[in-house]
């Protein structure tokens, strides 16, 4: 239990630390959220967890083509924000992610990578 709770804190640290140097620097805010961070402690989770290295490498294989789709929300955010609101905004580019990540599946099929 211990273990899961360090976890948590870690993780939930390095989101906060995110966060607050977003607010002082929008520049270093981006660049440290642009890192995988999420996809680093994963890989760090799954090692120190001994699970196989099989695991590991698909946990790290897949973040790779599930990150692509979400690239333009990354795009449509800024452009949406000010005409819709920070609410409507978000889902819409939620929704934007969605649909590109089903069309980006449906295209990596015909190269025989299954997404879904």
């Amino acid at each position: 239990m211990a273990w899961i709770v360090t976890k948590y804190f870690v993780t939930a640290a390095i989101v906060v630390l995110v966060s607050e140097l977003a607010k002082r620097s929008d520049k270093l805010g981006g660049l440290i959220a642009a890192l995988p961070l999420v996809t680093i402690l994963a890989l760090i989770w799954l090692h120190l967890e001994n699970q196989p290295e099989s695991k590991v490498a698909n946990q790290a294989w897949y973040t790779f083509w599930y990150a692509l789709p979400t690239l333009p929300m990354f795009l449509a955010f800024p452009a949406l924000l000010p005409r819709l609101g920070f609410w409507p905004t978000l889902l819409a580019s939620s929704l934007i992610t969605v649909i590109c990540f089903g069309l980006f599946a449906l295209l990596m099929r015909r190269f025989g990578i299954e997404l879904l």
